[in-house]
């Protein structure tokens, strides 16, 4: 049976969100930009981004990187491509409008595919993964960048009496690390390899996976 998402609701939702994205999130994600950035160049210049957005992580990949990035939404690809022209983001190679289930980009064509802090948000997250193992290089690494949910204890029980709230600004208390270890789990070459707290911690990580060269 096929599964139906409503992406065009999620569309109109980014439209509303895209003039205001910056100003909530550019200092407060900043943490998690940087690293997330720093651990996709270090495994080759050859960098897709998921969900680039309004284009905050661009500016933290290095010169010498090959950078697209893809969204869901034209209106915040609009920002980040005003982001490319101001800020002279000459390792941005390109921005286009994509589902991240169904990327329209070759096998195995890039060293690292960045993920920041927009996993939480696609419907299919396993179907996603699997188009990301698809064009992600032999040696290669996702790198997601998230809030992730306590996995036990008490932490657990206080995010369970704040999910409404937190639902609100788009992130769950629902999805944990262990979704993602599942996923690589039953995924033929697929290891997580580090799981590093970033700020806020320890509600958001960094969580790396990687491809066998």
């Amino acid at each position: 049976m096929s599964v139906q998402y409503d992406l065009e609701g999620q569309k109109q939702a980014y439209q509303g969100w895209a003039p205001y994205y910056d100003k909530v999130y550019v200092k407060f994600l900043a943490d998690g930009q940087k690293k997330a950035a720093a651990a996709a160049a270090a495994c080759g210049p050859d960098i897709l981004e998921i969900g680039v957005g309004t284009g905050l992580v661009l500016r933290y990949y290095p010169a010498g990187a090959r950078v697209i990035g893809v969204d869901l939404s034209v209106h915040m690809l609009a920002k980040a491509r005003e982001k490319v022209v101001e800020q002279n983001l000459t390792q941005v190679l390109g921005l286009c409008a994509m589902d991240a289930c169904r990327l329209g980009l070759p096998d195995a064509a890039f060293d690292a595919v960045t993920v920041p802090f927009v996993i939480t948000l696609v419907p299919d997250p396993e179907g996603a993964l699997d188009e990301m193992r698809r064009v992600l290089k032999p040696g290669g690494e996702i790198v997601i960048a998230s809030k992730m949910g306590a996995e036990h204890g008490l932490l657990m029980k206080v995010e369970a009496a704040l999910a409404p709230l937190v639902k609100k600004v788009g992130w769950s208390t629902d999805f944990k690390v262990s979704r993602l270890a599942a996923w690589a789990a039953t995924t033929p070459d697929m290891t997580v390899v580090d799981v590093a707290d970033i700020f806020p911690a320890p509600f958001f990580k960094i969580i790396r996976i990687k491809k066998a060269g």
